[in-house]
């Protein structure tokens, strides 16, 4: 299997914004790259074309290696991780690149089906800084990437 590019995707047009809107909003978030590890192609797809309908640069990883990997390459400004994934899960990524001075100042979202509040806990625990539950609310959770990008969001917070 061929490796992919992590930087191959592309931002879609902004679709129903006048011109000044879109290139003002463009303007403001082309500048964020957004890494998206789910094991779901589904989420992948729903959740990047959103991002990129926003004006977000995306790239993509299907399990917590390939996500270490793809961030270690890409240094992205947030990450949305899926806890259940395989060959390595969302907690134990996130442990890890809260563990590596590159990576561990990026804010992560955990993002999973799993609302209990053990694992909102545990995904806290090892460093989130947000939570969002499937199936994902897309403004509660553009509200929140936009929370923890701008220049005064920071610590943990929760959409």
């Amino acid at each position: 299997m061929k490796p992919k590019d992590p930087l191959a995707t592309s931002g879609l047009p902004q679709i129903g914004r006048n011109e000044k809107e879109q290139q003002s909003h463009a303007n403001i978030e082309s500048k964020y790259l957004i890494l998206v590890a789910d094991d779901s192609a589904d989420s992948v797809a729903m959740i990047s074309l959103y991002l990129q309908s926003e004006g977000y640069r995306v790239v993509t990883a299907s399990n917590g290696e390939d996500a270490i990997a793809v961030a270690t390459q890409t240094t992205p400004n947030l990450i949305l991780m899926d806890i259940s994934m395989p060959t390595l899960d969302g907690l134990a990524a996130t442990r890890r690149m809260k563990d590596n001075a590159i990576l561990r100042d990026i804010p992560i979202i955990a993002v999973t089906a799993f609302g209990t509040e053990g694992f909102q806990r545990a995904a806290y625990d090892v460093g989130v800084s947000g939570y969002l539950t499937k199936p994902i609310e897309l403004d509660r959770m553009g509200h929140l990437i936009r929370r923890l990008l701008s220049p005064t969001g920071s610590g943990n917070l929760s959409a």
